[in-house]
């Protein structure tokens, strides 16, 4: 048991850092946002939930200058500031904007956000197993290769969540019948709008995600299995 006390205690450490982060974030846009009230937007979010047997959906705008979507664990989903502007400015319209509320709406439906925290207290267990082992062979270097080990893997739980989420979406965009071509459309902005943004307003929903492309080609192999 001794032996393995110091997994344990990762594990307990990853969990309570991972609640102690999502209560401040929760904290966070409580004190940053307000509600949608966009009557496009809205009336697109309405087709959804009623889709999804819902009286509506609780869409928020988060005020910081990323192009981001996000979904809180308590179900609630945010675009932020940053995002709007390109909708008010044209770049973007209601239906692409729709696509993002619909992929946050996946996270939230397929609990990703608890399996993220199970993720984040595995790989922090992983770790300190390979700390253990490759520590003791190569004592400097070994914590930059377990560090960069355990980052990989990460990154392709999170890449599996985005395939998911993207599904998801693709899904209710269509019983909703908004259709996928402004989640395509919406993917095939993102490398622009990432061009256009740079520092604190870089495009934070690129990073850690899959390749546009690859989402691309995944949500018409699904949209075309779904028609034969």
């Amino acid at each position: 048991m001794i032996r393995f006390a110091p997994i344990l205690l990762a594990i307990i450490g990853a969990i309570l850092m991972f609640r102690i982060s999502a209560w401040r974030s929760g904290k966070n846009l409580d004190a940053q946002s307000t509600p949608l009230k966009d009557p496009a937007l809205l009336a697109l979010t309405k087709r959804m939930a009623v889709e999804l047997d819902l009286p509506r959906l609780k869409v928020h705008i988060y005020e910081i200058d990323q192009i981001n979507g996000l979904a809180a664990a308590d179900g609630r989903i945010f675009i932020t500031r940053g995002f709007m502007n390109k909708y008010r400015d044209g770049i973007v319209d209601a239906e692409e904007l729709a696509s993002v509320i619909a992929h946050e709406l996946g996270h939230v439906a397929l609990g990703h956000s608890k399996r993220r925290m199970l993720d984040f207290a595995g790989a922090n267990a992983i770790r300190v197993v390979l700390m253990t082992v490759i520590g003791r062979i190569i004592p400097f270097i070994g914590l930059y290769i377990v560090n960069a080990l355990v980052s990989m893997l990460t990154a392709r739980l999170s890449r599996q969540d985005e395939y998911e989420a993207d599904a998801y979406a693709s899904a209710l965009l269509s019983k909703a019948g908004i259709g996928v071509a402004p989640q395509i459309a919406m993917f095939q902005k993102l490398d622009y709008l990432a061009g256009k943004t740079g520092g604190d307003g870089q495009l934070a929903w690129l990073m850690s995600h899959p390749k546009t492309e690859d989402r691309i080609a995944a949500i018409r192999s699904l949209d075309a299995k779904s028609k034969t």
